[in-house]
């Protein structure tokens, strides 16, 4: 089944996005039975002006918020069982403001957010949601003291306001997303942490023999843009490389220990690689990189192109030593 795939790209994705904006717990346990909510989001208490690039989704992290995000169209059981998680955060609420003697205020309660890939009129019926005025279509209100909404994916416009959530889409409104991702400036803060979580996505399915039609098509759509992105990464890799060389050349040339400037160079640019393709690395890892050879460092240079995460530069590394 390719739906824990999708799910687990579904909450990395969602983390990712509201990190910055406050405290996002992914497959948070709830009371009762056995559950479990796929993203807990509390929103920082100093809010994030930030938080308006994220359109429709920034709107929805405006409050503590409960997400749940479908791969398959959401069931009336599946729908049932979020606002059931919902009925136990808000009594674990109660409880814990009654026995600290305060009052619970109703904007410190979550909000639901149910996203479905798509859903039909008459499930939408049975639960009586209702359109509000001030919001898109595609989003349905279910009676305020639910505090819930279900987001019918397929049914948002197609504007950047909704970009971020169409990704969670199936089919074509996917697909459209993903053209649109990869056409935002190449500065955009999330562009590039959300292609390589789409990367991801693509590579963790195709190791899977049972495939259905939308994941191969999804494979299909994202073949030709991992390709570029790995030719750009590289040339990149290989501008920068010269770059670098030419100018520890000058400044080696004016310096005394030709060999060790030379190291050093290489290691401030292996380190200054490795922060811009995976992020910051501790102190344990920059001490076994200060120990490779020239030669070493070389080679992780070229095999760093391919890292998507500091796991792939802690095996490389352990690689070396055995």
């Amino acid at each position: 089944m390719t739906r824990f795939i999708h799910d687990k790209f579904a909450k990395d994705y969602l983390e990712e996005l509201l990190k910055d904006y406050g405290e996002v717990k992914a497959s948070e346990k709830v009371a009762g039975e056995i559950k479990e909510i796929d993203v807990l989001f509390t929103p920082a208490k100093q809010q994030n002006s930030n938080l308006q690039i994220l359109g429709l989704l920034g709107r929805f992290a405006e409050n503590p918020a409960i997400i749940e995000p479908f791969r398959n169209p959401a069931s009336t059981d599946e729908i049932c069982d979020c606002i059931l998680k919902l009925l136990e955060i808000k009594a674990f609420f109660r409880r814990e403001s009654k026995a600290n003697k305060t009052k619970l205020q109703d904007s410190e309660i979550p909000k639901l957010w149910v996203f479905t890939p798509t859903i039909s009129e008459t499930r939408l019926s049975s639960f009586g949601t209702m359109q509000k005025d001030g919001w898109l279509s595609g989003v349905h209100f279910l009676p305020d003291a639910l505090r819930t909404a279900i987001v019918a994916i397929h049914q948002l416009p197609q504007t950047p306001e909704t970009l971020w959530l169409r990704l969670l889409g199936r089919g074509s409104v996917q697909s459209q997303a993903i053209i649109e991702l990869q056409a935002l400036p190449l500065d955009h803060p999330y562009q590039k942490a959300t292609l390589e979580l789409v990367y991801n996505l693509r590579e963790n399915l195709r190791v899977n023999q049972q495939l259905e039609a939308d994941d191969r098509e999804l494979i299909m759509r994202l073949e030709p843009l991992y390709q570029r992105n790995r030719e750009e990464a590289k040339e990149e890799g290989r501008l920068e490389g010269r770059l670098e060389g030419r100018l520890e050349g000058k400044l080696e040339g004016k310096l005394e220990g030709k060999l060790e400037g030379k190291l050093e160079g290489k290691q401030d640019l292996i380190l200054r690689l490795l922060n811009r393709r995976i992020g910051e690395i501790d102190a344990s890892l920059i001490e076994r990189i200060q120990v490779l050879s020239i030669e070493q460092l070389e080679n992780l240079g070229e095999a760093l192109l391919d890292f998507s995460s500091v796991a792939d530069l802690e095996a490389w590394l352990n690689l070396q030593s055995t």
